[in-house]
């Protein structure tokens, strides 16, 4: 079972690692088995338990962003009453373009679950994918298209078209895999198809909400079945503390990224993942 304090540090290292692009299920199975916890990382306790602190980023990207997301519901709800989305309805298309983006990593996850689950406990594959993380970020910086940074405008987030709003969604189909950061990746997308980093980390951002929320509510009852349910109290403990970091990742990320790049994360992603590589494997 996950004591409190496990749950303290994992808690408080999810909600920071989910948000930074960086892979928080890549460094929330790779820390126990850098520290040798006795945890089984693919039994159905451990996974509710990051599920809910999962839940707990999520529940603060709403809060964050609730302004964004009455404007994107009501532009849905519209663009369903008139049954068309209108060219100048900026908001009603965003909804949509989320919902494309959306549905990808939603089916493989929903058709390749128990698979994906069972690669929580291979700690070396993980470390790999987090270096294979890095490199990925590191080419994209180079090869991403020229934009003009610093300027937040949910305009250019709804010009994105369909084919790219798709493109993005498989991208971020790669964090299925421990080790790929969803945030990363998906900023990856946006990047590579002309948004600036702020306008990449917002959608991200609003990207990350609905497929993690969807999750949670697919994998919480865990927590109160087939015996998992002795470990609901050091959930929520380490649901608070996620909920604590990700408030204060994502006040820093939206103001770093707007002059910042990700070079620095991918840097360490990469030497982090062949130094756990390293640990894990002696």
């Amino acid at each position: 079972m996950i004591s409190y304090f496990q749950a303290i540090v994992l808690g408080l290292l999810q909600g920071f690692a989910e948000l930074f692009p960086i892979s928080s299920l890549g460094h929330s199975v790779l820390l126990p088995a850098v520290l040798k916890w006795p945890l089984d990382r693919s039994s159905d306790e451990f996974v509710a338990f990051l599920v809910l602190t999962h839940l707990a980023t999520s529940l603060v990207l709403l809060a964050f962003f609730w302004r964004d997301w009455a404007y994107i519901v009501g532009g849905i709800l519209r663009s369903l009453r008139l049954r068309e989305i209108s060219v100048d309805d900026t908001y009603a298309r965003l909804g949509w373009l989320l919902v494309v983006s959306t549905v990808p990593a939603g089916i493989l996850g929903l058709l390749f679950e128990e698979k994906l689950q069972r690669n929580f406990a291979a700690a070396g594959l993980i470390a790999v994918m987090l270096t294979f993380n890095g490199l990925v970020l590191l080419l994209v910086e180079v090869l991403r298209k020229p934009s003009e940074e610093g300027v937040h405008d949910d305009h250019k987030l709804a010009a994105l078209s369909w084919r790219q709003a798709i493109g993005i969604g498989l991208a971020q189909c790669l964090a299925l895999i421990p080790g790929f950061s969803r945030t990363g990746v998906t900023m990856a997308g946006g990047l590579v198809n002309g948004l600036s980093h702020e306008n990449a980390v917002r959608y991200s951002f609003l990207l990350a909400t609905p497929i993690i929320f969807a999750a949670a509510v697919l994998k919480v009852p865990d927590l109160f079945t087939n015996g998992a349910g002795s470990g609901v109290n050091q959930a929520l403990v380490g649901a608070l503390c996620a909920a604590l970091t990700a408030y204060l990742s994502i006040r820093f990320l939206l103001r770093y990224f707007e002059t910042k790049t990700l070079t620095p994360f991918a840097i360490y992603c990469a030497l982090a993942g062949l130094i756990a590589l390293a640990i894990v494997s002696v």
